[in-house]
């Protein structure tokens, strides 16, 4: 069932934005979740073109966070928080399809955009990764798997809104692996690479 025609852009729409590009590794989990939004293919790939139209004009190039708030309103949370040297500004808003979550904004003096992202909510709980079995698709975000797994390696993402980490990581039997795991906007989609590299160290 397709929902009604884009008439306005606002959090929904946004949703489908993210659901697009996890729909290249995630097919079973993004339809479930266009159902949950009574939505479809149609509108999340109509959602995708008006959202890239919104990024290639001259305005929305000027001001990403601007255009942020221009979709999903009012932030849920605004704080500053240090990078080095500088006093960055971190803008948070909800998402319904992932109560748990927040998309994230952090940007430097100016208005760059240093990273938009999924991050995990303040006092949700934070998923347990121990192993490779853990490493569900949607199962965790960016930060979450380089704590697990330090020290992670962050990898040139294979397209705008992906990010790649690489990492050691045991499997439940006492295996050891050589892991490259994949995230859109900033959850887990896929492990394209997991290598044998032997056995779990003993503590």
């Amino acid at each position: 069932m397709e929902g009604p025609p884009l008439t306005t852009f606002g959090p929904r729409e946004f949703q489908l934005v993210l659901l697009r590009r996890m729909a290249d590794f995630q097919q079973d989990l993004v339809l479930e979740a266009l159902a949950e939004l009574g939505s479809g293919r149609a509108e999340m790939r109509e959602a995708n073109r008006r959202w890239q139209a919104m990024l290639h004009a001259q305005r929305g190039r000027r001001s990403a966070v601007g255009r942020y708030r221009s979709v999903l309103g009012p932030p849920e949370r605004f704080e500053h928080r240090p990078l080095g040297d500088l006093d960055c500004e971190v803008l948070a808003w909800p998402v319904p399809l992932w109560p748990d979550l927040r998309f994230e904004v952090l940007t430097v003096p100016g208005g760059g955009v240093v990273t938009e992202w999924l991050v995990r909510a303040a006092g949700a709980p934070a998923p347990t990764l121990r192993t490779v079995e853990d490493l569900r698709p949607w199962s965790c975000t960016v930060d979450e798997a380089a704590r697990a797994f330090a020290p992670a390696r962050p990898l040139e993402g294979s397209a705008p809104t992906r990010w790649r980490l690489g990492f050691v990581a045991p499997d439940a039997a006492g295996e050891r692996y050589d892991v490259i795991a994949e995230f859109s906007w900033g959850l887990l989609q896929r492990l394209p690479r997991m290598e044998r590299v032997g056995p779990a160290q003993q503590e």
